[in-house]
């Protein structure tokens, strides 16, 4: 079996200068979903047609997917479906035996893997299996006639269709599956005769039929499994209708959601028992959550792992970072890639850190930057604490021991070591090392004048 994935068009009514297919859903490309669902069927070839801003494709491809031997095919005019089938003919192998052909729509992202193997568990090389949906909400698609049998006999798009032909309620999906030795004759046969002076793939399915062929129709009734995207409006149907897919499956598994409808998954989330995960939350990437982990509202994790037992207070951003156990973070805290938080560390409100490692049971509660640092157990962070780790060309680091106090509004002038027990008073600017046990004071010396006049306004002024 090989995949064809159209994905040609430019998506006019997405007013975007972004193929539509490069638009997202749950974090990822529509086209994303939709080779993942083809990588499923265990495919021997995945064939890609582009077309309008082709090199944000192979951008994308190159960027995210450089593992997937992809072969591409580019329709420079829109001149349909058909011809569009037609521009990857020539890389398939049309004389392997029962080879066939699965055609898949890049801007149809939510097909199941499941429904696609049901339509072609019964494919052979004297049968067309075609996909359809029954739904009353049939405008603009086409129509699937059948005659008294009950068979299938052709597809009449809905431009070209009758009055009484629009009101059939079975409707063409787009996505079938054609024996690859039948495929290129077929559309080599297909004319442009209609309203649109387009190619249609859908005429294959009347061609088949006067050449005695047989029509096997899947028919399904989930009318968002084969929602193909148009305008900004069906993105947010099929992101919201995703989105819930997903909290449903957490919350099957466990997990108590405050209020599902405000909890976005734009990757792969992981949960263990007892998860908590309160309103407005955003996961990207890949995530995963302790036993017992709450997180509290307004939250943003992306590509980090949070210990059991540790609580995410409201506002806190966390990105590419590894949480330890029993720590608590926020609200309001800011963990930039490379953070690694071991065992019960505590990181307050309005602390930011960057590429640092925080020993078990060290603190920073509020206002404090800590970067390029790594810091032992135990250990205290003053508020206001700057850990000044840029010297305007390069980054250097701060290492802290054990125990180590930092008073409040104290500045680290990295490159610089403090060693276990240290002691930096408030307000002190440390640029040279502390050694174990020692108080490191560096303030300008104190001065009261007394009998201190306040400025006053001039007068009149």
């Amino acid at each position: 079996m090989e995949v064809v994935i159209l994905a040609a068009g430019k998506g006019t009514r997405m007013f975007s200068k972004k193929p539509k297919v490069l638009h997202t859903i749950a974090g990822t490309p529509l086209i994303g979903h939709v080779l993942e669902s083809a990588l499923m069927l265990a495919a021997q070839k995945i064939h890609i047609v582009v077309g309008y801003g082709s090199d944000q494709i192979y951008t994308y491809f190159k960027e995210n997917r450089p593992q997937q031997n992809v072969i591409w095919s580019v329709q420079d005019e829109q001149l349909g479906t058909g011809h569009a089938v037609q521009q990857a003919c020539p890389n398939i192998d049309h004389d392997a035996t029962n080879n066939q052909v699965l055609i898949l729509y890049g801007d149809v992202p939510l097909i199941r893997p499941e429904t696609l193997a049901s339509l072609l568990s019964d494919a052979d090389d004297k049968t067309v299996s075609l996909l359809t949906l029954i739904t009353t909400k049939n405008r603009g698609l086409g129509r699937i006639l059948r005659n008294d049998s009950d068979e299938v006999i052709a597809i009449i798009e809905e431009k070209d269709a009758t009055d009484a032909q629009k009101k059939i309620t079975e409707v063409n999906s787009g996505i079938m599956a054609v024996p690859a030795s039948l495929l290129e004759p077929f559309l080599r046969r297909i004319e442009n005769k209609n309203k649109q002076s387009e190619y249609y793939l859908t005429d294959i399915i009347e061609l088949a039929v006067a050449d005695g062929y047989k029509i096997n129709a899947l028919t399904i009734d989930d009318e968002i499994e084969v929602q193909g995207i148009n305008d900004k409006t069906q993105l947010a149907l099929l992101e919201r209708h995703y989105q819930m897919e997903t909290v449903d499956r957490l919350a099957e598994e466990g997990v108590t959601l405050r209020d599902p409808r405000r909890v976005d998954v734009r990757g792969e989330l992981i949960c263990g028992e007892d998860v908590v995960i309160d309103a407005n939350v955003l996961f990207e990437g890949s995530v995963t959550l302790g036993n017992n982990v709450i997180i509290g509202p307004n939250v943003s994790i992306k590509d980090s792992t949070i210990g059991p037992d540790t609580k995410i207070l409201s506002g806190t951003i966390i990105e590419n970072s590894k949480v330890g156990s029993e720590t608590i973070i926020g609200p309001y805290a800011r963990l930039r890639p490379g953070t690694i938080l071991k065992n019960k560390v505590k990181v307050g409100n309005f602390v930011e850190t960057k590429k640092v490692v925080i020993g078990e049971g060290s603190k920073a509660s509020h206002l404090a930057y800590i970067g390029d640092a790594e810091i032992g157990e135990n250990c205290n962070i003053g508020a206001g604490t700057i850990f000044c780790n840029y010297d305007g060309a390069t980054k250097h680091k701060t290492i802290l021991g054990d125990n180590v106090f930092i008073g409040s509004n104290s500045t680290l002038v990295a490159p610089v070591t403090l060693s276990d027990n240290a002691f930096v008073a408030a307000g002190s600017t440390v640029t040279v090392e502390v050694p174990e046990g020692s108080l490191a004071v560096s303030r300008v010396k104190q001065r009261n004048i007394s009998g201190w006049k306040r400025p006053k306004k001039p007068s009149g002024g």
